[in-house]
């Protein structure tokens, strides 16, 4: 059962309890009169005080309770539409950012030591999409692009929608030959994706960056070390990946800083 703000279980658990409570409550002070009573008025009296506090209790803190279960579904709901990007359903840039920051200061402290990867994947030629069959057509690459990357991923896997036709995933805990293999997977996923617009079909590829860590940095600085490999992967004719490790550097650009 779903004992999280949004399920039931919550609701149930914290009815039955809240009720109990006031049984407990009414027997407790009602008990200090019990020795002045007789067997018949002590067992109404007994009677009484579980039936009215279940009747009373039970009813009202259940509805009480779905009220705030109702408003912590709005408020979740609330919280996805502002992190996601509404067109792919990946995470918007704002909220991809913030999520790889918070893993990258964890991983300061994770026992197995600080290393990850983030891909840059940029959809190749995406303006003659548009321009041939239309914004519509051009909506609906994306969202094929989008859900072809996500196929690939594991659950722990982070991946936003960054820009027009940019996206970004976030693969915390790889190495160098763990990213690129699922950087040539990606890519592969998206070039046997079928798209045929206007029944007329058309090749999707993407390139891919990526910058594979093994100390902290900032966010800002893993994606500008990505976006210059995405950058040598397009000028290898697109269509490719290309990453690097920034443990090849002994000291990292100055542009860095």
């Amino acid at each position: 059962m779903d004992f999280s703000p949004t399920g039931w279980g919550r609701v149930f658990l914290w009815t039955a309890l809240g009720a109990f409570g006031c049984v407990a409550v009414a027997l407790f002070v009602d008990s200090f009169n019990f020795h002045n009573l007789g067997p018949d008025d002590l067992r109404w009296s007994i009677t009484v005080d579980i039936l009215v506090p279940l009747g009373l209790a039970g009813p009202i803190l259940f509805f009480l309770l779905s009220k705030l279960r109702e408003l912590a579904i709005a408020h979740e709901l609330l919280r996805r539409h502002a992190a996601t990007d509404t067109l792919t359903d990946l995470l918007n840039r704002g909220a991809f950012t913030r999520e790889v920051e918070e893993a990258l200061a964890d991983a300061r402290f994770a026992e197995d030591g600080m290393r990850g990867t983030l891909l840059v994947v940029d959809a190749d030629n995406f303006k003659a999409i548009n321009d041939t069959y239309g914004h519509e057509q051009g909506d609906a690459a994306l969202r094929l692009i989008a859900s072809s990357i996500r196929a690939v991923l594991r659950s722990a896997d982070l991946v936003g929608r960054i820009g027009g036709e940019e996206f970004a995933v976030y693969l915390p805990g790889t190495t160098l030959l763990i990213a690129e293999a699922v950087a040539e997977r990606l890519r592969q996923a998206v070039y046997a994706a079928a798209f045929a617009p206007e029944g007329k079909p058309h090749q999707l590829t993407v390139s891919v960056g990526g910058a594979v860590y093994d100390r902290h940095l900032p966010f800002a600085e893993l994606f500008r070390l990505a976006d210059q490999q995405l950058y040598a992967a397009k000028q290898n004719g697109r269509n490719c990946i290309a990453v690097t490790s920034i443990a090849h550097y002994e000291t990292l650009p100055a542009a860095a800083a």
